[in-house]
């Protein structure tokens, strides 16, 4: 998780910000070009590949089918995150994850989401009514960005006339080549030295430290329950690995 690592160094220089803003940029680009908003994005949310690399995962939250002059109305997403017009229920568009990509920016940068506190009632309304804050020692570009990005009206933020591009021409961005972000020529700025795949360096000792619960599919003494082998197999489609069904029981 991105977290992990923000949580341990407390906040990223810029060039490093900057990478992987622009990886989660591209990420989210994509989503909309095929009609998703993303509705959730955090650095939970975020992981590194073995190279460093930014890959967005859990999309339970996901809106499909929201084109970019579609709204949506459902209240969701994580609270230190959330869009003005998410807290006040009213119709929002895929302009939300361009206020949650200047949330997690800020985070990067900063060390802390630019509205936190606390008190969860609070804290929404700093993100309605409260100034954005930004303190020395980010580059104007920076400061610039955050500001588009964290616009509380969402017809004026940054990426709400012409989405993703909006974003690719701003001058923050303008030291990194697109194209080469995309076919992953940029040497990311950290790399996470994963010797193998059970090297578990890079996990939080809270989630490695856990009891690995049983297969749904299969009892404490090992036998099988309520689940043929098929329908163990059917368990698992959908996504992206499922083993063959004899690995389940081995």
């Amino acid at each position: 998780q991105l977290f992990f690592h923000l949580q341990r160094e407390r906040s990223f220089p810029e060039h490093r910000a900057r990478f992987y803003a622009a990886e989660i940029a591209s990420a989210l680009g994509y989503l909309h070009s095929i009609n998703i908003v993303y509705r959730d994005l955090k650095p939970e949310n975020i992981l590194l590949d073995s190279l460093g690399h930014v890959v967005l995962t859990d999309f339970g939250l996901c809106k499909e089918g929201i084109a970019s002059s579609d709204t949506t109305a459902t209240f969701c997403g994580t609270p230190e995150y959330l869009a003005p017009e998410v807290i006040k229920k009213q119709p929002y568009d895929n302009t939300v994850d361009w206020w949650c990509l200047g949330a997690v920016l800020y985070e990067m940068l900063y060390g802390l989401p630019p509205f936190y506190c606390r008190d969860v009632a609070e804290m929404y309304e700093n993100i309605l009514h409260k100034p954005l804050v930004l303190r020395p020692g980010i580059s104007l570009t920076a400061w610039a960005i955050l500001e588009e990005l964290l616009e509380k009206d969402r017809q004026s933020r940054l990426g709400a006339r012409e989405d993703f591009l909006e974003i690719q021409k701003h001058p923050f961005f303008e030291s990194l080549s697109w194209t080469d972000l995309v076919q992953k020529k940029i040497p990311p700025p950290f790399n996470p030295n994963v010797v193998g795949p059970d090297d578990i360096g890079n996990f939080d000792s809270v989630f490695t430290e856990e009891m690995v619960p049983y297969s749904v599919c299969v009892s404490s003494d090992y036998s099988i329950v309520n689940a043929s082998v098929l329908e163990a197999d059917d368990a698992f489609l959908g996504f992206s690995y499922a083993p063959p069904s004899e690995d389940l029981f081995s």
